[in-house]
């Protein structure tokens, strides 16, 4: 919302946020990694807090479908673009908020 604020354009401004978002990931998985080294009672398969299985998954499948959802930002309008994101937004907010208050 930030960078659509700045008058960017809707498409890069989506792109800026992936190529921003990989660092974070990154970290965050680094973290996982670290902090669940010396855990017990993990599953098997996991590596520190990390489920190397749900990892390969959400790997291979993003690699097959980042390609789609690039063509679709380039082809949709951008009003199109700017109320699926705000719906996405609601409903996590409201996830976020249901699992705070129930």
């Amino acid at each position: 919302p930030f960078m659509t604020w700045c008058n960017v354009k809707v498409q890069h401004a989506i792109g800026t946020s992936a190529a921003i978002g990989l660092p974070i990931a990154l970290a965050g998985t680094l973290g996982y990694l670290i902090n669940g080294w010396s855990a017990t009672g993990t599953p098997p398969l996991t590596l520190g807090y990390i489920y190397l299985p749900a990892l390969v998954l959400v790997g291979v499948v993003s690699i097959f479908f980042v390609p789609y959802g690039a063509s679709l930002a380039h082809r949709l309008p951008v009003a199109t673009l700017k109320k699926v994101f705000a719906g996405v937004l609601i409903l996590l907010s409201l996830k976020m908020l249901y699992g705070v208050f129930a």
